[in-house]
């Protein structure tokens, strides 16, 4: 369906707000640079052009009052184009107030649709602004003598006229455009007949033109997206194994070639040629087969390069200019500053930083509470920014930017700081600490106490700040997307708040867990640390399991009860911990065994499911399994409720974990003989053995359950052993695994490929007995019991 299809499905009221919401984002734009450049003809020009598009808008679709008003508006524009009118504080005011009300044009709520009587009084607003200073204009009319009150009916009258207003139009009727009040200007300049615009035009045209598409649109292609990519991965293993077919094909010719060669003298001539033609059409089927190979190396590579950049481009598409978020932004600083009595100069920079959609949705209050944090608490009056050699504009920036690896918000001025003193006094009258305590808070310390809820540094709440409940917001913003805010302050020169944050939420840097046999992530900016926690150093305090961790004791709790995971068979003399939570509420959580870290791509789970106990999303790894993303604040609530009711599970203890606990050891042989054998060798001196009849038996296997050691010979069906080594070393999870070769093999050059291939040790069978298998082992991986 066409984007033209799906805007005829939109009613024209909505259509009208859209562009209602672009149009008078460029008017205030255009009006904040007129109140610093009053002659800016080319925001002169943006300004009329919006009015003008908004009023034929709203001529469309029959709003007359958003009509009146973008006239009045256009005709103001028009006036100070041509020099009659000077656009003062005032004007800005005034044209503002009018932004406002076309925003609420339309509006189906009758509280606050827009009437008749608010289009007289911006009409009056605006012509009021003209008052002062067109008395003259007023005198030359013949409107001096007389009363004050006549004076000021006189010069309003005036000014509407000037505006192309009178009370006809006030009360209801149309309002004169331009060309009423301006014939010489409005009339346009003959413009040639439009030319049909080449492929190319429309193209450059276009390439800006914005599209409206659904959130969850989006969501499902980054999705498909990565799916894509998984699938694309999948064709690399489908190609070695078709290389394994050519080796397989290729040892057959050879061999009948040696057959050929042996039986050349022996065989009369009719079955030589019949063996001939055997070797020629195992030849053509080997070139056959090398071309097809090579092709589907090819497509191999293109299909994965173009996943890839379909993969990069739908992930680009969450991403937004920065810019989008911060056009309110302006207006808003001017307000307050003039209802302060302050004068500031607003930047922002970094519009067109990227960053990712949801992150942006979120930070519209955030940083609202920063820009008026500044302006009422750090920015100084006129007056005391002279008095302290400053000059009398302050400055307030707001700065967005890219910077190793994360996304950097910045809100800064330079006003008079935080003074560190009056801070401490208000830690202690908001009685968040003592004095001792206070007076022994380093600076860094201090600053965090703006952040909390409940805290403010004025004695009296105002309509702008008082009730200690905006930093907090950004506090707690930024830790609901795994960032973090610092304060950079320089008492009497400002402060500048720094916002952390990921560049985007689609994807996650995790630490992958094995819990009862299936994968799980916790994100790493949730996780404090990871270690091997020696079961000894378990200790039961209360009823519950603690553990050392930073000079205090920490709960210890399973993964398999809170994931609602079967308990592992087996225990090792160690335990894996994960540990979560902040200084006020950390918890270290037992998982079977650390799989990695691993850059997953967040797949919002289906909205049918409801919320997932624990679980936040999902996500597929690169061989297409699938991964669970924990929840790691629903995880501390449920935790907590397990503590409260006394239900946690224990960790097994070190008693007798030596006599359970054996190190596994994979045999992959297609002999009988030799795998019973080194079998029975291993399992006595006390390890732990699986045994696979191939390599790719042995593949299997390895994905099934985890090894200490695979044990492997070399000529083996389906998958040789040089094939398993090489696929071991180039997986992610097992490449640290040490594999060692057992083969009859015991030239240097099959020693070299072994090696090569990334085996830890080869044994050749020609020099085999027991010890030399049973040292190479305990070279490896140590005793069974270890």
């Amino acid at each position: 369906m066409s984007t033209e299809d799906d805007l005829s499905h939109v009613p024209l009221l909505e259509l009208f707000r859209e562009d209602a919401a672009t149009q008078t984002r460029v008017l205030s734009d255009g009006l904040l640079a007129l109140e610093h450049a009053p002659a800016d003809a080319t925001a002169l020009e943006a300004c009329m052009r919006a009015a003008h598009s908004l009023k034929g808008a709203a001529r469309i679709i029959g709003l007359q009052n958003g009509v009146d008003i973008a006239h009045l508006m256009e005709e103001c524009f028009v006036c100070a184009q041509r020099g009659e009118l000077t656009l003062s504080a005032s004007h800005i005011d005034a044209l503002l107030h009018g932004i406002d009300l076309i925003a609420r044009v339309g509006e189906t709520n009758p509280a606050e649709a827009v009437t008749r009587a608010d289009v007289d009084a911006f009409a009056m607003r605006l012509a009021s602004s003209h008052a002062a200073p067109r008395v003259s204009s007023s005198a030359a009319a013949g409107t001096t003598t007389g009363s004050s009150k006549d004076d000021e009916e006189a010069t309003m009258r005036a000014a509407l006229a000037l505006l192309g207003a009178d009370a006809a139009a006030l009360g209801g009727g149309s309002p004169r455009t331009a060309s009423d009040a301006f014939p010489d200007a409005a009339k346009p300049a003959v413009e040639p007949e439009p030319q049909p615009a080449s492929a190319r035009e429309r193209m450059t045209r276009d390439a800006g033109r914005m599209l409206r598409v659904r959130a969850d649109n989006l969501d499902r292609l980054l999705s498909l997206a990565g799916e894509s990519l998984v699938e694309s991965r999948s064709l690399k293993p489908f190609a070695e194994s078709m290389l394994r077919v050519k080796r397989t094909q290729r040892e057959a010719a050879r061999a009948l070639d040696a057959f050929y060669e042996a039986l050349a003298e022996h065989l009369d001539p009719q079955v030589l040629a019949s063996l001939g033609d055997v070797r020629a059409l195992l030849s053509n089927a080997q070139q056959l087969l090398a071309a097809r190979i090579d092709e589907l190396d090819r497509f191999d590579r293109r299909s994965a390069n173009l996943a890839q950049q379909l993969y990069d481009e739908a992930l680009q598409c969450r991403m937004r200019p920065f810019g989008d978020a911060t056009h309110a932004y302006p207006r808003l600083v001017r307000d307050l500053a003039r209802s302060l009595g302050k004068r500031v100069r607003f930047s922002i920079v970094g519009s067109a930083t990227q960053v990712d959609r949801d992150i942006l949705d979120m930070l519209d209050a955030p940083l609202g509470h920063l820009l008026r944090n500044a302006l009422d608490h750090g920015v100084e009056t006129p007056e005391e920014r002279v008095a302290k050699g400053k000059p009398a504009e302050a400055t307030l920036t707001l700065d967005a930017r890219h910077s190793a690896g994360k996304l950097l918000i910045s809100v800064g001025d330079d006003g008079a700081g935080v003074d560190l003193e009056r801070l401490r006094a208000a830690v202690v009258r908001r009685q968040f600490t003592d004095e001792d305590t206070a007076a022994r808070l380093s600076e860094q310390e201090l600053l965090e106490f703006l952040l909390l809820p409940g805290f403010s540094m004025r004695e009296h709440v105002t309509d702008v700040s008082g009730r200690g409940v905006g930093l907090d917001a950004v506090r707690e913003m930024v830790t609901a997307v795994r960032g973090a805010v610092r304060i950079y302050n320089e008492p009497g020169h400002g402060v500048r708040f720094v916002l952390q944050l990921p560049l985007t939420l689609s994807v996650i840097r995790s630490l992958l867990v094995d819990v009862g046999g299936e994968a799980y992530a916790f994100p790493l900016a949730h996780v404090r640390r990871t270690l091997e926690l020696p079961r000894d150093d378990i200790d039961m305090l209360e009823g519950q399991q603690h553990f050392p961790f930073e000079g205090r004791p920490v709960g210890l709790v399973t993964a398999h009860q809170l994931l609602g995971a079967d308990a592992a068979e087996e225990t090792r003399a160690s335990v894996s911990v994960v540990v979560i939570g902040d200084e006020h509420e950390t918890y270290g959580v037992a998982v079977d065994r650390f799989l990695g870290e691993r850059m997953l791509v967040v797949q919002p789970l289906d909205a049918r499911l409801g919320k997932v106990k624990d679980i936040a999303a999902g996500a597929l790894m690169e061989n297409g399994d699938v991964v669970l993303i924990v929840d790691i604040d629903d995880l501390l609530r449920s935790v907590d409720k397990l503590v409260r009711g006394g239900q946690l599970d224990r960790v097994r203890r070190a008693e007798g974990v030596a006599a359970r606990q054996r190190k596994r050891v994979l045999v992959v042989e297609d002999s009988l003989t030799v795998r019973e054998l080194e079998r029975k060798l291993l399992e006595k001196r006390g390890y732990a053995v699986t045994v696979a009849v191939d390599g790719m038996d042995g593949w299997n296997a390895l994905h099934g359950a985890s090894f200490d050691l695979v044990v492997t010979d070399i000529d083996m069906p389906r998958m040789d052993g040089i094939e398993l080594v090489t696929l071991i070393k180039r997986d992610a999870l097992l490449k640290t695994m040490p594999v060692l070769i057992v083969s009859y093999k015991d030239r240097d050059e099959d020693r070299r490929r072994g090696l090569e291939a990334g085996a830890d040790y080869y044994l050749a069978k020609g020099s085999f007995h027991d010890e030399a298998l049973l040292d190479a082992v305990r070279d490896l991986i140590g005793e069974a019991h270890g």
